[in-house]
Order: C-alpha cells, then structure tokens, then sequence
C-alpha cells in the first residue's frame, strides 16, 4: 500500500515545525518514500531548499503551503477572528507561480496577526493547484466540531465546485500515547473523520490521510515539545500551555497503514495526487530589470529590422575580435541560455547603449586619444559583459550611483571589492579606482569560465541610503523593488537559555552554564580528528569541554534535558529579519518570479517589503541581488566636509 506524506511543516513553519529541510528527504526515502510536500504556515520561505534537498536526493518535491483563509475577507482586521487553515499543493508551474501570488497577497493585503488569503484570492488564482480541507484548524473541521454540518457542507461544496477533482478531504488521527500530550485531539479528529468520510461518499470527493507531520523522527517529539514552548513564552511545566500529541513525525508506510489500513483508499489517494504532480523546474537564468534607453539611440523594433539572427548568433558565440571560440553546439546552448534570439536584441540593445556611456566616461579619466591597451581592455570587458548578458544590470547600477550623487546629494563611496577590477565600472562612475593603474584584474570580477552574476557593493552615506532605495522604487516600481529576508538562527549560547528558561531553571545556573562555551574558537590545543580547530557547537563542546561532558552526563535529570534539547534545537530558525544591504531590482512584478512577506524593520519600526527567498538562493529562481551600504563613516565625512566649506 502506498503512501506519500502530503503536510508537512519544516522548521520555516517558525519555531512551530522542527523539519530541517536537509533531512526530510532522506527521512523520505528511509521510509520508503518517492515524493513528499512542503507546507509551512502561510509562507514558501523554504521552497527552493527544499526542491533542491529533493532532488538532489531522488525525491519528487511537492511544494506547498497550509494558508490561512480569513473568515470573511482578507482585508477585514476584527479582534478575535480566527483565520482557517487551508492546504494548497503546487500541481504545475502555473500552481506554483499561483501559490506564490495567494501567498504574497496574504502578507501585503491581509496581514493582520497572520498572512491571510481569502475565497476571492482562491476564485482568482486556483488554477493549477491541489487542495486539501486541512486540520482541525481548517474551516470544514471547525464546523463540523462546532456540529454546524450544513455549513461544513456548503463549505465543502464551494471548494468542491471551485478545485473540481483536484479538490480532497483530509483525515488525521493523533492519538497520544504519552501523558504529558494533547490527548484531545483524536477524539475531535474521530468525530470529523466520521463526518468527512460521510460527505465524501454523499458527494463523490475523494479522501486523503495526513499526519500533520512537525518533526522528522518521533524522538524528536520532546525537543519539539520545548520548542513550541519557547514561542508561547510559557514555562515548559504550565498546565495550560499548547501541547501537541507527539505523534506528528514522518511516519512510515506501515505505521499509517496501522492507522488508516480501513481506509485504503485514503493512502492510495496520496500516491494519486503525488502522481498528478508534474516535475517542473523553478531555476531561472538571471532575468534583467529593463533599464530605460533613450529612444533616439535605438529600439529593439529597430534592432529587429536590421540585424539578423545569424549576425547575433556570430556577435554573441565570437570572442571581441571577432574569432570562433565556441563548437556549434556550444554556441547553440549559449544562446538558449541567454534566453533565444528574442531576448538577444533587447541584450545587443543594451550592450550598444553601455558601450557609448563607456566611452563618453572614458573621455573624462583617461586623456585623447586613448592608447590600444586601454582600448583593448574597454572592448574586452564590454564584450564579456554583453555576452553574459548583462549589460542591463551595469546600467541600472551606474545610473542608480549618478542619480546619488548628482541628484539626491548622497555620498557614493569609491568602490571596493572585485568590482574595482572593472575598467568600464571606473568609465562609468561606479568605482573611483582605475584598474590600469593599478594592474587590477577584470578576471576576478566577471568570468564566463566561472559563470556568476556580477556583484557590486555599493556604499552611500547611511542617512542617504534610505534616499537611493526611494529613488529606485519610484523609477522600476514599488512591486518590482523588495529587501532580501534573512534568518537568524538559534545560536549555540542562545539555545541552552531559551531550552534552561523554559524549563525553569535558575539564571545564574544557565549562565554559568553557557560560560564554558568558548566565544569564537577552542583553545589551540584542541583540534578534531582531521587535525583542524573544531566548530563551536553544543555538539563539539560536550565532546571537547570536560565541564559541559560532565554534566550532560551528570546526575541533575533538568540539566542533562537542558542540553540535550538545546543540541536538537541548535541552529532552529527562530526569526526573519531585513537584509542589510541585499535588495531586489525586477523585470517586472516580482510575485511573478518569488513569494514575497513583510518584515517589520527593526530601525524604522516599519513593516518592509523582502523576498521570502533569501541570498542563497534568491538569484536561483532568476533574480538580480544587488548591495545598498549604508555607511556611518560616509556620513561623518559628508558632515565634516560640508562644515568645512561652509
């Protein structure tokens, strides 16, 4: 009998799954897996890990989200209203980019506590995903435990007409086995399951089992149990606090058949909905904001009336002199990968237009007439650039830095890093550093050997920084212009005092604990098996700090729980935050290319627009990552010199 497990939060479901993305799909195949869905709480922050985990690891990833449904509508902020879950699967990539917008509109329209989608957000973008009635926290087991069953099922009917086949009832039965857990829940999950089998045979809609999986192996549960914990901010031993069953780790084959084995069908309808699943690819090549030329330089509808495939074909697939450098095949998937002869025009565009601003800007470092090494270097760089494709990034950047300083009066800093390399970055303004000089190296910076997209640090002043990013929204759009989120993680220190506080124990104890752990590094003298320093980490320090090893080991039950559990947690994630410097430029409305979330600015106070993709991965899926620094010292310079010459 087969199965596939089709909820599932991992640890992106904040401190409520405890799933590392890295080992569900091993956990997958141990257990005889071939497919598994994500379906974190309202969010796709772990998407693109997880397909990657996936398939790195021969596993069919579906990607999910269990969403919140607001009441009534999205845009409504009642106190005391209670949005319902909702799990939604990816069918296709039309499902995936329609997910992306359900999820990115419930934080941008409906935050409100949570991010909240409603049934005219599900009317609008159902197409291409799978839907399931969720847990006892979805809409349809809320009314039938509230026994109000001709709304559940007119409930039922709506989604029923609105996802047609692709629409399922979902089972779930947790029943505790342990006293410390929630031993409510299987007797309101019998009383459901009773009645959604019951619509299920009146209406012809087929049913599904789900274990409402938050960690991988079931003696994970414990550790699982005190993470819950620390996000109620509640002690571990309150009478009142959230409990789980401790039944909701991936289970096998077997085990859900022990559960479910009267009801065949509902694990054979798993496998049913894993094989609708088509594989479908969500890497992109890099998709480049359009930066605006003036038309009386050229349009691409010019371009295309001029120059012919074959002539971009010879420009795009020849080194700058003109000479064969690639086979035809190789040349064929270069321009496949630049995104086919359509996309080459507006590149080639681009590419003139930089050329021009290149060598205007040269005429003001370099004295007339320029010497063949400089020009040799110009052609060069231009010709790897435009072959690349990316011109258009250059572009958005030397005019993001002359608007700074020509329009905003923001102080740009010089440049540094591989950028300083570039002798087109100096000709257009976007370092101060010339590489000639120099003898700096453009291979560092941009190589088509090592295929990577450029990056450029960019350092403003920090009070004017906030002005630049303005200035960009208000040119490529408000929807096209996001911060990169990040996640910060439970430190090592950090986890032994949010596991030592939940568990009551005395802060001087949990401090003088966490004393011996080194800071940053072992002493000298201590090195792993390969001879290198080991990392910090509770796992290391038990092994290497006789302390710590003692008392994991000791006679005190509340200590050794302590640091065993805080071991599991170590490295949970346990919040989001706003990039620093990372900020997004789009082609076009960038929940086309990515879910996005607000963040609340820990500065500002303010809720900002961020990818749910962070740095790592954000540019996998096509977009163009580019750093605003916002400096003090800049500042401090600005102000020195302004008084200077008052």
């Amino acid at each position: 009998m087969g199965f596939t497990h089709l909820h599932l939060h991992s640890e992106y479901s904040l401190l409520d799954g405890a799933c590392r993305i890295s080992e569900i799909p091993k956990r997958a195949k141990e257990c005889g897996h071939t497919a598994v869905a994500l379906t974190d709480h309202g969010v796709m922050y772990g998407a693109v890990e997880f397909y990657n985990a996936c398939k790195s690891a021969g596993i069919k990833p579906i990607i999910g989200c269990e969403v919140y449904v607001a009441e009534r509508s999205r845009f409504d902020k009642l106190a005391g209203s209670k949005p319902n879950h909702l799990v939604l699967l990816c069918k296709d990539m039309t499902g995936y980019k329609n997910l992306i917008k359900i999820v990115s509109k419930a934080y941008t329209e409906g935050f409100y506590g949570r991010p909240r989608t409603d049934r005219s957000e599900l009317e609008k973008y159902h197409e291409g995903l799978i839907c399931a009635s969720a847990c006892l926290g979805g809409e349809i087991p809320r009314l039938i435990t509230d026994e109000r069953y001709d709304e559940a099922e007119e409930a039922i009917l709506w989604h029923k007409n609105l996802f047609g086949d692709d629409y399922y009832l979902e089972l779930q039965l947790h029943k505790a086995t342990v006293e410390r857990a929630n031993h409510e829940a299987y007797e309101m999950q019998c009383k459901v399951n009773e009645k959604l089998i019951e619509f299920s045979q009146k209406h012809n809609i087929p049913i599904i089992c789900t274990n409402d999986v938050h960690f991988v192996n079931e003696e994970d549960a414990e550790a699982h149990d005190r993470l819950i914990t620390i996000n109620s901010r509640q002690d571990f031993d309150s009478p009142d606090r959230m409990l789980y069953s401790k039944q909701e780790w991936m289970k096998t084959k077997a085990e859900m058949a022990e559960m479910f084995g009267d009801i065949p069908e509902a694990m054979a309808n798993t496998v049913e909905i894993c094989d609708k699943v088509e594989f479908y690819t969500i890497d992109s090549a890099p998709i480049m904001p359009n930066f605006a030329i003036p038309e009386e330089f050229g349009t691409e509808e010019g371009y295309r009336q001029t120059i012919t495939h074959q002539q971009l074909f010879d420009e795009f697939t020849q080194d700058e002199k003109g000479n064969v450098v690639l086979s035809q095949e190789e040349a064929e998937k270069k321009i496949k990968k630049l995104g086919g002869y359509d996309k080459l025009y507006r590149i080639k565009l681009e590419g003139d237009y930089l050329r021009k601003l290149a060598y205007d800007g040269a005429k003001k470092c370099y004295p007339e007439p320029f010497t063949q090494e400089l020009t040799d270097r110009i052609d060069f760089e231009l010709h790897i650039m435009k072959t690349m494709g990316f011109p258009g990034y250059f572009l958005i950047v030397q005019d993001f830095i002359r608007a700074a300083r020509e329009e905003l009066d923001v102080s740009v800093g010089p440049g540094r890093g591989s950028a300083a390399g570039s002798a087109v970055a100096y000709c257009l303004g976007i370092t101060q550093i010339g590489p000639i000089k120099y003898d700096l190296l453009f291979e560092r910076f941009l190589n088509p050997d090592r295929i990577s997209l450029p990056d450029i640090d960019t350092d403003f002043d920090d009070a004017g920084r906030g002005k630049v990013l303005d200035w960009v929204s208000d040119k490529y759009g408000h929807t096209q212009v996001a911060h990169i989120i990040t996640y910060g993680t439970m430190a090592t220190k950090s986890a032994i005092a949010d596991v030592g506080r939940v568990q009551r124990i005395p802060l001087p104890r949990v401090n003088e604990i966490k004393s011996y752990i080194p800071d940053r590094s072992f002493p000298d003298n201590i090195k792993d098996e390969k001879g290198k320093s080991p990392k910090v980490n509770l796992k290391n320090c038990y092994k290497y700090v006789d302390e710590l090893r003692m008392l994991l080991n000791g006679d005190e039950p509340q200590i050794r729980n302590m640091l065993t559990y805080a071991a599991q947690l170590e490295d949970t994630i346990r919040q989001v935050g706003v990039h620093a410097c990372g900020v997004i430029i789009g082609a076009d409305d960038l929940t086309k290319f990515a879910p996005l979330s607000t963040v609340e600015d820990r500065e500002s106070g303010k809720r900002v627009l961020v990818t749910e993709y962070d740095g790592h991965v954000v540019e996998s899926v096509g977009l163009i990552k580019m750093d605003f620094l916002g400096l003090k010292t800049l500042t401090i310079i600005k102000e020195c010199l302004q008084n200077i010459y008052k």
